[in-house]
């Protein structure tokens, strides 16, 4: 066996030891209120996980900071987990370190909505906005019909925050972040933000969005609800071209030359999609109704056209008093639905979301969607439920 040089020997120590110093480098976080603008969260809980190791915890002080000191690299494989009381549980995919991350309050309106950007050091401002028929949320326009911009940040990091506290039906609502600080400039610098948007339902997270990488343009159009409450995924990035801050005449063109990201799943996650769909199928049977939520997301996380699992997680939110989200779901399982069972899982869906509406004494919202479920199905049940909302006063 050959002898290996001394000056090799000591390039190999360095080396190692280098690459030991990374796996083991401090991940350190702040966390702030989604809602009060520069409000620091102390004493939540953070927890940095990754397949295959263990997971490291930690408190944040006072300023809303934590630092983490870990046995792997911060890569995309692992996770951040933020918890705190009164707050919606937050995860987002890492890098993590010298990150910035907003936690949303737990909303209780039904048809309320919260949506939080967050992103890196640069560029310093990104733009929330949300256009609905006759509405435009944006900086320089900061409220209107049962919405508001709670944070503008222009100093990097974020949160931006918009918070519908109530979608209104037969409305569609798109959502898009403008990169202001080169507006006039459009190349990669959106595109290189680390820009993340979650949004929130009741209290959970529904949905996070990360900004596509190597592509050119000043605008990222992330989502539209649709008329029905559907969440149509967009997540492009394109070129306004105005020097002017964004007009809504001028985002309205984007959004409607915008098509919908299709998605896809392939055979393999499909199948596994059924079998963690099943999963929950016995856990929600078992009452474990946590657990099932998770492998019904799970199962929607791999086959995001899976109708069944979105109408079993509907039910099971509803059974775990977690209505609001219940309707969200119900309302996807209804735009995914096909083939010989759909008017039944149409009229169910929209049954479900009538007796969540009625349970909350909105009688008007109950009867609509009492009459849209006989629309799809007779049932006497139906019959009974339109009579009954007559009779509270429903309009």
């Amino acid at each position: 066996m050959k002898k290996m040089s001394f000056l090799r020997s000591i390039t190999l120590v360095l080396t190692m030891g280098a690459a030991c110093n990374l796996l083991a480098a401090d991940v350190d976080v702040q966390i702030l209120s989604a809602t009060v603008k520069d409000k620091k969260i102390a004493n939540a809980t953070i927890i940095l996980q990754k397949n295959g190791e263990q997971s490291v915890t930690a408190t944040t002080n006072a300023q809303g900071q934590a630092k983490l000191a870990t046995a792997f690299a911060d890569t995309s494989d692992a996770l951040l987990i933020v918890k705190t009381p009164g707050y919606s549980n937050l995860v987002v995919k890492c890098p993590c370190a010298g990150m910035t991350y907003a936690v949303s309050p737990v909303m209780t309106n039904l048809d309320g909505m919260r949506i939080v950007l967050n992103w890196g050091a640069s560029p310093e401002d990104l733009d929330s906005h949300i256009v609905y028929p006759g509405n435009h949320i944006y900086f320089d326009n900061m409220t209107g019909a049962d919405a508001q911009l709670d944070v503008d940040d222009t100093t990097s990091y974020g949160p931006e925050t918009i918070t519908l506290e109530r979608k209104h039906d037969g409305e569609r609502y798109v959502y898009a972040v403008h990169d202001y600080t080169n507006g006039d400039n459009p190349g990669l610098f959106l595109s290189k933000s680390s820009a993340k948007v979650f949004v929130y339902v009741g209290q959970t997270l529904i949905r996070t969005y990360y900004v596509p990488t190597n592509q050119v343009g000043n605008l990222w159009t992330v989502f539209a609800i649709t008329e029905g409450g559907e969440f149509q995924d967009f997540n492009t990035i394109k070129t306004v071209l105005s020097h002017e801050r964004l007009q809504t005449a001028e985002f309205q063109g984007v959004i409607n030359t915008t098509s919908v990201q299709n998605l896809t799943s392939d055979a393999a996650s499909q199948a596994t999609a059924k079998k963690l769909n099943t999963k929950g199928e016995l856990a929600y049977q078992a009452k474990n109704y946590d657990e099932a939520i998770s492998y019904f997301q799970a199962a929607i996380e791999l086959n995001g056209n899976y109708g069944q699992a979105y109408s079993n997680l509907g039910l099971t939110f509803q059974k775990a008093d977690r209505v609001a989200e219940a309707l969200w779901a119900n309302r996807k399982a209804i735009a995914l639905a096909s083939g010989s069972t759909a008017n039944t899982v149409r009229a169910s869906s929209h049954y479900n979301n009538g007796r969540i509406y009625e349970a909350a004494g909105q009688w008007s919202d109950a009867a609509r969607e009492y009459n849209y479920a006989k629309q799809f199905k007779d049932n006497p049940v139906y019959d009974t439920a339109i009579q009954r909302m007559k009779e509270k006063g429903a309009q």
